[in-house]
């Protein structure tokens, strides 16, 4: 009978290897929008992209942020951190109430409206994953108050508007993720940025809504071994990518190794 070591020097295969690094977009929940007199804008929950560097037989660490929920009457709550290894995306801050500045995060909420007559602040966003949210203007007339839109992953907030979030084809199709959410301006909603809103997995900030949750996603050439356990804490699917195997994970919190 022949060993392993004989195979292998006539022409036998050990199989697929594990990658070396894998190529990751993490994107964290989005914050839930602000309610008063009008509705500001929650900000995406922070983007991230990259290669990461990996070993075969040690666990990482995958986390999906929720969406920050809208509150009646205040500011919205900013959404959960989504984690890869040692990639952490940043939860998107909430849309401010009447009177108050918006949530910094990932991307900045926007500032809330009401009858203070006193501008209000968009929140912050962080450097690299996110942008700013726009001012409000609280105003004793109607006809001049502003709710702020919530700051995207590409852009930030202007007006009411929300900033755009960034494309990625890591899946195999273009998508957008990471949008902020819109404001009021005088009574009339503005434009929900591109991945915002509270569509699962996009980690959009919050329009007139709980924010978006986020999602992990893993992708590496196909010439490689699968990944050999995945938590069941994880929730998650597989897209199909010319060349490419991909993990799409949209919920949870568990481990995986290869």
């Amino acid at each position: 009978m022949s060993t392993p070591s004989m195979m292998l020097l006539f022409g036998g295969s050990a199989g697929p290897t594990a990658p070396t690094s894998v190529d990751y977009l993490v994107v964290a929940g989005g914050g839930g929008a602000g309610s008063g007199t009008m509705y500001s804008g929650g900000g995406a929950g922070g983007y991230r992209s990259g290669s990461l560097s990996i070993n075969s037989g040690t666990s990482y660490t995958v986390t999906i942020g929720a969406g920050g929920s809208i509150k009646s009457s205040t500011s919205g709550d900013p959404g959960s951190d989504s984690v890869f290894s040692s990639i952490t995306s940043t939860k998107g801050g909430g849309g401010g109430g009447n009177n108050a500045n918006g949530g910094s995060g990932g991307s900045g909420g926007g500032g809330g409206a009401g009858t203070s007559g006193l501008q209000t602040s968009g929140g912050t966003g962080t450097s690299g994953q996110g942008h700013n949210g726009a001012n409000g203007v609280p105003s004793k007339a109607l006809s001049t108050r502003l709710a702020g839109g919530g700051g995207g992953a590409g852009a930030a907030a202007s007006g009411a508007d929300g900033g755009n979030g960034t494309q990625s084809s890591i899946t195999g199709t273009a998508t957008y993720y990471a949008g902020g959410g819109a404001g009021n301006a005088y009574g009339t909603t503005g434009t929900t940025g591109l991945g915002g809103g509270s569509g699962a997995n996009q980690g959009g900030g919050g329009t007139a809504t709980q924010g978006g949750s986020g999602i992990v996603i893993i992708a590496y050439p196909d010439s490689f071994a699968p990944i050999a356990s995945i938590g069941a804490g994880l929730s998650y699917s597989q897209p199909t990518r010319s060349g490419y195997r991909v993990y799409k994970f949209t919920a949870g919190s568990d481990t995986i190794s290869w």
